[in-house]
């Protein structure tokens, strides 16, 4: 299937971006520390322009710890000031306007203002109520909960301006999409949970197939996705009359994957972003 998800609020919300960059002093663009370059948009980047921003690696949690120690080394190789946090660590989230302040405030200049962005379901929300040390805005596990931009007082001379998560019109490379959608950052009922379950089942038996027997307690894994879903679905009681409910077992693994409960997994690695634009400027060249 072709995975793409972009409702009418995104485009007024990236209507709404570009008109307010020219009045912020600095932009704090918010990932996934498992999928860092699927989950920077194409169009904040050029909407952005020149304007100084902190890259955060939020949900640092749920990411494999080595393989986000080798993105925190490749954004510094190229001159990108990141992060990367989970909200467990309050105390370095409440920091951040401070971070920006220091790294990107102009001299003489008394109000700072900071923009928040990220695409859907990046815990852009979650930060922000930790950053505000009050619940202002509404948590959720379904992207798109915020919608309207919002500004709030972080300090006497910090404003925050808060904005939708968007995503881009058209998503090109559908291997990103996929992982896109399997960390949840596409809406549910823009996908098939099937396939996103077999896309993510032969990730993990690549990557991580020791989670993955740990996780659902299987002996040994089958050689092929399908099969392993199958063995899944039997260790969950995901069966139906005529055999394997597939559906549920799918659901059942997303939401796993998700939660963050088969392990700390990462989709992207740096060095398969770099092969990735050296195959696409090969391809346009």
């Amino acid at each position: 299937m072709t995975i793409g998800w972009y409702p009418g609020h995104m485009n007024k919300a990236r209507k709404d971006i570009t008109k307010a960059i020219k009045s912020v002093d600095a932009v704090m663009e918010i990932v996934d520390a498992r999928l860092p370059a699927a989950s920077a948009n194409p169009l904040l980047a050029a909407i952005i322009g020149s304007t100084p921003c902190l890259r955060v690696l939020n949900k640092a949690d749920l990411a494999d710890p080595l393989i986000t120690a080798h993105w925190m080394q490749y954004f510094q190789q190229h001159g990108i000031r990141a992060v990367a946090l989970d909200k467990s660590r309050t105390a370095r989230i409440r920091d951040l306007g401070n971070l920006c302040q220091r790294e990107f405030r102009k001299p003489g200049k008394h109000l700072f203002r900071l923009m928040i962005v990220g695409i859907p379901n990046v815990g852009k929300s979650t930060l922000l109520n930790i950053l505000l040390d009050r619940k202002i805005a509404r948590v959720g596990n379904e992207p798109a909960v915020t919608k309207a931009s919002q500004e709030y007082k972080l300090s006497d001379q910090v404003i925050l301006v808060d904005t939708p998560g968007m995503l881009w019109p058209k998503i090109e490379d559908q291997d990103a999409a996929y992982r896109l959608a399997a960390s949840g950052a596409i809406k549910n009922t823009a996908i098939e949970f099937e396939d996103i379950a077999l896309f993510s089942v032969n990730f993990l038996r690549e990557h991580y197939p020791a989670l993955l027997q740990a996780r659902y307690q299987l002996s040994t894994l089958p050689e092929h996705s399908p099969d392993i879903l199958a063995a899944i679905a039997h260790r969950c009681g995901c069966l139906r009359k005529g055999g394997v409910d597939y559906v549920k077992v799918a659901e059942i693994l997303i939401k796993d994957l998700r939660a963050g409960k088969i392990g700390p997994v990462s989709f992207e690695k740096p060095l398969l972003i770099q092969k990735t634009t050296a195959q696409v400027n090969e391809t346009q060249a």
